[in-house]
């Protein structure tokens, strides 16, 4: 990953840009600076975010508790002027407790549809996997389409409309896996792990010298939601060469051939590693996406919507494993 990050530097270093990045990566660096008010290390998870809100894509967080998934969720919600909902998921939680219900309205004798906690921009689940197929599968149509269908009546989400999701992956005693199918509306799946010994040494350092109080009061407004809008927009018109879309399809044609695969990515995940990389490119600073960008994103894009084989997963390969071993299997283009 250094190589990859040098290699990225050094390459945006000697082109000029057609398109004008320069709002878009002075707004990053500020939400990446108040973010770090409170947050010390993961850079990866947040790098992934940022591009999860420029390419408009769904995120699951999987990590122990305590290694900051959902404060880091809360926090980046909080650098951008749009409407913020959290939803705990627990096994008792019915769709109409996400969506909305239907209320009789005595005064005029019809129903009125109440609101539900996902009419918002930024939805954070807490822990996702505890909750049954009935609950999970409300979530299907409002995070592929951005809308919900409720007694014959269709209600669109606002824009910015985004869905961050935490699990635990150690804990299996009242959980339920997720749905495939709903895995697939994840554009990626973040894997978070533990801080090394110096960011653990500063996170104590800060609590000590903080003591009570609040540090995410310090986290600052960075952007408003139209301003994402834009953004967002930008990158759409990111620069990606035929050779590299051609690239984009041989990983993703490669899992479906993989031997130590029982399940291979399917279209959308080659539509997601579009998208992610276009991200990835303009949080570096380029209008174009090179191979390290796409190779980059591999790994987040595609971990959930493989499927090892269970002969595999007991020999205790890991889809992360078999992804490094596509990418290397396949000639980079130049």
């Amino acid at each position: 990953m250094e190589h990859t990050e040098s290699h990225t530097t050094e390459a945006s270093s000697h082109f000029h840009s057609r398109i004008d990045m320069s709002g878009l990566q002075q707004s990053l660096n500020r939400i990446k600076s108040e973010i770090g008010k409170v947050i010390i290390g993961q850079e990866s998870m947040i790098e992934h975010l940022l591009a999860a809100l420029l390419s408009n894509g769904h995120v699951l967080i999987e990590g122990v508790p305590g290694v900051a998934k959902t404060i880091t969720a809360k926090l980046l919600a909080k650098t951008i002027d749009a409407g913020f909902s959290r939803i705990q998921f627990t096994p008792d939680l019915m769709p109409s407790d996400i969506l909305g219900t239907s209320v009789f309205n005595v005064k005029t004798s019809e129903f009125d549809f109440k609101q539900g906690p996902v009419f918002s921009n930024f939805i954070l689940i807490d822990e996702i996997n505890r909750s049954p197929a009935k609950t999970q599968s409300a979530l299907f149509e409002v995070m592929e389409e951005r809308q919900i269908t409720m007694d014959g009546a269709t209600y669109e989400m606002e824009t910015p409309f985004l869905v961050i999701a935490t699990q635990n992956p150690i804990e299996h005693e009242g959980t339920y896996r997720l749905p495939e199918a709903q895995l697939d509306r994840f554009l990626f799946k973040i894997n978070v792990g533990y801080p090394d010994l110096a960011q653990e040494v500063e996170i104590i350092k800060n609590q000590h010298e903080t003591g009570m109080q609040d540090k995410t009061d310090a986290v600052q407004m960075v952007i408003t939601g139209q301003e994402l809008r834009n953004y967002q927009e930008i990158v759409t018109r990111i620069v990606v060469e035929q050779h590299l879309l051609e690239y984009i399809a041989k990983i993703i044609v490669s899992t479906r051939e993989n031997q130590f695969l029982y399940l291979g990515a399917s279209p959308r995940a080659s539509i997601a590693l579009l998208g992610a990389s276009k991200a990835f490119a303009a949080i570096r600073g380029r209008d174009f996406v090179t191979p390290e960008d796409i190779k980059d994103a591999s790994f987040a894009v595609l971990r959930h919507r493989v499927m090892v084989a269970p002969e595999r997963e007991m020999e205790g390969l890991t889809a992360d494993e078999i992804i490094r071993q596509i990418l290397e299997s396949i000639e980079i283009p130049r």
